[in-house]
């Protein structure tokens, strides 16, 4: 790849790209990646066979030389440019710029995202909150990845605990899920207990499916290699050598959290992951993953990633209603200050002695 500047205007900047049939792929259909990118960033990107000629802001295409570099790297590889990758692309870009604290002559070089890979599939993180949640499961013991659905939590640590199975890093998965949603309980549903916990876990299973081979995950399933089981059935042992992930943690309760993370055994990670504003638990219970996150967040060896609306890569519209939803709730609990100010104003007014 070869950049040349126009030195009369800064904000014009043509690339060269080797390779014409990556270009094609770069540009994608019918030029879509290049009109996200002049959309997200307001430049204009016009193709001309091998080149692409960027106007705009000098910030705007600066940025949109770091993106189409990143993605052909990518391409070079040997992984896919689509839509969503250019998005992804695009969301680490400008929060990388909007972190800068003191300007810099350095050319800022290509986004270097991170990636589990597994035999079958590789992942690569879509926004910086996934990006650094996937670089802390290879530094910490116990991570947590909170946030609304959609984000990508659940997912990623499933692909990462596949990956270290592969690998031969550990010797086990487990994963577990408290079976609270819709007020149901274990005992009231038909079949064995796989039956029972699987619908629960479907997320979970989805998951390995996309990571490893549906022959490889039976195989696993059956000889107890991976393990899927309710939360209940935790108590009382030390999980070693594996990977132990409990999905929808909001839904424990404090006494249940603190059974679950004492499990922890040697050579092994556990990944906690929840949504604090979905808590289905009966009223008057405090959530379990609520009050870890605040008691353990700074401890050593102990990561907390906390994803928002932002960090949505499913349908654009999710991240919208995740938006719309978090609003009204910030609404809802400042007319509730409000009112308690109000009435805690009222009860200081001292009162006539007459009355």
């Amino acid at each position: 790849m070869a950049p040349t500047a126009d030195n009369a205007l800064a904000s014009q900047l043509e690339l060269a790209f080797d390779d014409n049939r990556l270009a094609a792929q770069l540009y994608g259909d019918f030029d879509q990646n290049l009109a996200l990118i002049e959309q997200r960033l307001e430049v204009s990107a016009t193709p001309r066979g091998n080149h692409v000629l960027l106007k705009g802001p000098a910030a705007g295409v600066d940025q949109a030389r770091r993106v189409l570099e990143s993605l052909y790297a990518s391409l070079e590889e040997g992984r896919a440019a689509e839509i969503s990758d250019v998005d992804a692309v695009i969301r680490m870009i400008e929060t990388e710029d909007s972190q800068l604290t003191l300007p810099t002559l350095e050319k800022k070089g290509k986004v270097r995202m991170a990636q589990i890979a597994t035999r079958k599939a590789t992942v690569v993180a879509r926004t910086p909150s996934q990006d650094a949640y996937m670089r802390a499961m290879d530094r910490a013991e116990l991570i947590f990845g909170t946030g609304p659905a959609g984000t990508g939590k659940t997912y990623l640590a499933v692909a990462y605990a596949a990956s270290l199975l592969e690998r031969g890093e550990i010797n086990r998965i487990i994963l577990s899920r408290p079976a609270v949603e819709a007020g149901e309980r274990l005992g009231f549903l038909p079949g064995d207990m796989k039956e029972k916990v699987d619908p629960y876990l479907r997320p979970l299973y989805d998951a390995l499916y996309d990571m490893m081979r549906p022959e490889h995950v039976e195989r696993c399933i059956t000889s107890g290699i991976i393990e899927v089981a309710p939360l209940a059935f935790m108590r009382g042992r030390t999980l070693a050598n594996a990977v132990i992930i409990l999905d929808e943690a909001q839904n424990t309760t404090s006494m249940q959290m603190k059974m679950f993370l004492t499990r922890l055994g040697e050579n092994s990670k556990m990944i906690v992951t929840g949504d604090p504003s979905q808590v289905d638990l009966p009223r008057g219970e405090f959530s379990g993953l609520i009050e870890a996150v605040r008691l353990l967040e700074g401890v050593e060896s102990v990561h907390v990633t906390k994803f928002s609306d932002k960090d949505v890569v499913r349908h654009a519209l999710v991240g919208r209603i995740v938006r719309a939803y978090e609003t009204d709730q910030q609404r809802r609990l400042a007319r509730k200050a409000a009112i308690e100010a109000q009435a805690r104003a009222h009860a200081e007014i001292p009162q006539d002695a007459d009355n």
